[in-house]
């Protein structure tokens, strides 16, 4: 398998999923800052939609898109679960994650790509106005105080279970503190939660 990768929270949040699972997969890293995931041979090759990740496969297959790229990983090496071992625990992890990807993830990138990142994006997508960049970051932001909120007396995300969800979370947050949209200090278990990420060997993938 090979997975090309490059910098953003994308990737990151698939080589620390890997490396949660031990596994030690080739990479080829892509130029995204100059483009290179927007053109050929890149588009033709590997990912038509131009984005970062994608896992190729030793038989040719291309397989994108972060949670499908993790779901993979996961069936073809089930231990340790970092998506569940039973229906319950699988299905429960399915839900946080689409919830902090949908109300957390989304915005917050968006919000990004609007505002600090414009100048890199707006020849690439259709991208929101000012004001409408502002409101996605306090969406994020509003939704990342609501799980706050319910998560309190949990170690990770799924209870004691560190889990994809967990490494979604922390991958967007860490991205989310260095493009201006750091974790609110009234967010207390979410802050304790994500120094004890952190601190995982895998957080440095």
């Amino acid at each position: 398998m090979k997975l090309y990768t490059s910098m953003g929270p994308n990737p990151h949040m698939v080589r620390m999923f890997a490396a949660e699972k031990g596994l030690a997969l080739e990479t080829v890293d892509v130029d995204l800052m100059g483009g290179e995931n927007r053109r050929a041979p890149y588009t033709d090759a590997v990912n038509p939609a131009g984005q970062t990740p994608a896992l190729v496969l030793d038989d040719g297959t291309v397989i994108a898109e972060i949670t499908v790229i993790c779901e993979y990983l996961e069936e073809r090496h089930p231990s340790p679960a970092l998506i569940g071992a039973t229906p319950e625990e699988r299905a429960e992890t399915r839900m946080w994650t689409r919830r902090i990807d949908l109300n957390i993830c989304e915005p917050m990138t968006t919000g990004f790509r609007a505002a600090e990142g414009r100048r890199i994006f707006e020849s690439r997508m259709k991208l929101v106005g000012a004001e409408g960049a502002a409101e996605l970051k306090a969406i994020a932001r509003d939704r990342l105080l609501w799980l706050d909120g319910q998560l309190q007396g949990r170690e990770f995300i799924c209870g004691d279970r560190f889990s994809l969800a967990d490494v979604l979370l922390f991958a967007f947050l860490a991205f989310g503190a260095q493009v201006g949209q750091p974790i609110p200090d009234e967010a207390g278990w979410v802050r304790a939660w994500f120094a004890r990420v952190q601190a995982r060997p895998s957080a440095a993938a």
